[in-house]
């Protein structure tokens, strides 16, 4: 499905605002889903060092 460019600016525009609204609205939940991102994150990258690791062991 392609987007026109006006549709994706729209978009992006959008979310931003979300985004924001959250962030000046809900700062304390907005930093614990950044939080719980960041450990998702943090989780895979070290499952993805354990797979190479026992790869090469």
């Amino acid at each position: 499905m392609a987007m026109s460019a006006n549709t994706k600016k729209i978009v992006i525009v959008a979310v931003v605002a979300l985004v924001l609204f959250f962030l000046i609205t809900r700062p304390t939940e907005s930093a614990e889903v950044v939080r719980s991102a960041l450990g998702w994150l943090r989780d895979g990258a070290e499952a993805i060092v354990t797979f190479v690791r026992s790869l090469f062991s």
